[in-house]
């Protein structure tokens, strides 16, 4: 129904920034991350996700269309409703979350509250598959890249996941490749693949 909020930022309280826009406001219940983004007083644009459930009609909104997203993939999972997933998306930017999932960080999840070990597996388990084909799919035209001479090659499950992890934390595939390409991570776990290719683009 509506795609985003542009206006001026009328009010705002833990978990809500209400938008006003043509003399309109408009209550958006948000993360602590896209509270930090915006300040009374000033323009802002929310993309927005419009709820109607029997127990109520809710505006959500959101500084990216990144976060909205993962707020939509949030809810999808079974026993995650809108409120665990703002608890879950005010933890860290949706760039840290995203790579706590794909990378299996279950510990992260848990960070938020009223989110158990239980429902932080299960949203690894349901959407760790999920980012990494975004990104996957993404990147597809570059392809992944290949071991060099007398280098044992990573298994492209393994190469999949940390190359998808690092396009959410916003490096091109060149930088990538190049980075994945100089180290033998094969012996390593993809944490570690990520944590070494890290190392080197920061240099």
């Amino acid at each position: 129904m509506f795609y985003y909020l542009n206006g001026t930022v009328a009010h705002v309280a833990p978990y809500l920034a209400v938008i006003d826009c043509g003399g309109v406001g408009y209550a958006c219940k948000t993360t602590n991350y896209t509270l930090s983004t915006i300040k009374k007083g000033e323009k802002a644009k929310l993309y927005t996700y419009f709820s109607v459930r029997q127990d109520g009609i809710d505006l959500f909104g959101f500084s990216t269309q990144e976060e909205l997203n993962l707020f939509q993939l949030l809810t999808s999972v079974s026993g995650v409703g809108p409120k665990a997933a703002l608890s879950i998306l005010s933890t860290s930017p949706p760039s840290n979350l995203a790579l706590s999932i794909i990378t299996g960080d279950v510990k992260a999840l848990t960070a938020a509250q009223g989110v158990g070990k239980k429902i932080a597996q299960r949203i690894v388990l349901e959407l760790k598959d999920k980012l990494a084909k975004e990104q996957s799919e993404r990147m597809e035209s570059g392809g992944f890249p290949s071991a060099p001479a007398g280098v044992t090659p990573i298994p492209e499950d393994k190469l999949s996941e940390a190359s998808a992890a690092l396009a959410v934390l916003g490096y091109s595939q060149g930088e990538i490749n190049t980075a994945l390409r100089g180290l033998d991570m094969a012996s390593l776990s993809v944490e570690e693949v990520i944590k070494q290719a890290l190392r080197r683009m920061v240099k």
